[in-house]
């Protein structure tokens, strides 16, 4: 195994930063552009000045490995049914008050990371278990770009495909060496106001659109957009209207939108959960501004997690939470009833994984001889 595999916190160098005259550097991953002394981290913890550069610092390291539901990314329309290995690491680079998985984005401390596994070890687990695909999730894979992009690169020799979990707060260059390794992306778009990225995700929203038109007009990466509904902060049917009838003109209305409840979480304790009403009128409304797919998500609400149609409107795929209930599609992803395509990536016969979420020790699968798929060398 990699010497780099039983180091507390391995680097590797990145080359998305510059020095500053005042002998600082600057990150230049995302908007927020830390400027950083010798020793200092940016807001996301896992990038660091050390000896002038900026590194990643928790390279090879992972807060866990699980089998999920692609159901559960959420991904509605990529490979419908099948097993994911999901990992992330710590850190982020936003500072939302509701963050659902706040002990691992917010952490802190390296203990955190208790699994450990190069990019080969992690490609090889996935093909062996079983796995249509692997996600970067938990935390955003845009703070730890060069491992994710090593880790798809090894996935994509083995025919497994590669799924962002992200927030889409990144740069332009960083932005497109990161999703040019990507096949899927769910992208969270907290809100559709920038007064709530800034005063609850301490961001803009402006890079995150940017991020969605990239995706969108740019690449071949299948996209589609979360959004929790919080009460009080981003419920309200004007907003909703809004974010919808933004993606509808921007990116089209083929893109789908999951719009998922809160409950209390972090620093949001005190908020009430989503009412399931809320849910399914935001559902309404985003249909009424055009968006032809859109889900509800974190309650039971099977008529939310249908996919119809765009030709007949009829159910081509049923869901009860994250199992499959109803499959009406051919080979091509074609509508049986009337012969319609369904925008995605469809495999000939759904996957059948299920709701089930295993966690995984990747220790076993560690090839004899491990080593970074682009040369990567952490110290």
């Amino acid at each position: 195994m990699d010497e780099f595999l039983e180091a507390p916190g391995a680097t590797v160098p990145t080359h998305y930063w510059q020095p500053l005259p005042d002998g600082r550097v600057q990150c230049d991953v995302c908007p927020r552009l830390c400027k950083l002394r010798e020793g200092q981290r940016g807001l996301c913890f896992v990038r660091a000045n050390q000896g002038g550069e900026v590194v990643l610092t928790t390279y090879g390291r992972s807060s866990g490995f699980c089998i999920d539901p692609i159901e559960k990314k959420p991904l509605s329309h990529f490979l419908p049914g099948s097993a994911v290995l999901s990992f992330g690491t710590a850190g982020c680079n936003l500072a939302c008050q509701f963050c659902q998985n706040w002990d691992i984005s917010k952490s802190r401390e390296f203990d955190r990371l208790q699994d450990q596994a190069s990019p080969a070890t992690i490609a090889r687990a996935a093909a062996e278990l079983g796995c249509a695909s692997v996600a970067f999730t938990y935390n955003d894979p845009v703070i730890f770009l060069e491992y994710a992009v090593d880790v798809a690169t090894a996935c994509h020799e083995r025919g497994i495909a590669t799924v962002a979990v992200t927030a889409g707060y990144v740069n332009e260059a960083p932005r497109r060496e990161l999703f040019a390794a990507m096949d899927a992306a769910n992208v969270d778009l907290k809100a559709f106001s920038e007064g709530f990225y800034q005063r609850v995700c301490g961001g803009h929203l402006e890079p995150v659109l940017d991020t969605l038109r990239y995706l969108r007009h740019e690449t071949t990466v299948w996209l589609e957009i979360t959004t929790l509904v919080i009460p009080g902060h981003n419920d309200s049917e004007q907003e909703i209207a809004a974010l919808a009838g933004w993606i509808a003109r921007e990116l089209g209305p083929e893109v789908p939108l999951h719009l998922t409840a809160f409950h209390p979480d972090w620093r949001m304790l005190t908020v009430p959960p989503t009412p399931p009403a809320t849910l399914r009128r935001a559902r309404e409304i985003a249909r009424a501004e055009g968006l032809k797919f859109v889900y509800t998500g974190n309650v039971h609400d099977p008529e939310g997690g249908t996919t119809s149609c765009p030709g007949c409107g009829e159910p081509v795929i049923g869901r009860d939470g994250y199992r499959l209930t109803l499959w009406r599609l051919d080979a091509e992803g074609r509508c049986r009833a009337c012969g319609t395509s369904c925008p995605g990536r469809f495999a000939a016969e759904p996957g059948h994984w299920g709701p089930r979420r295993q966690p995984v020790r990747l220790a076993n699968f560690a090839p004899r001889e491990e080593g970074t798929a682009s040369g990567r060398h952490p110290a």
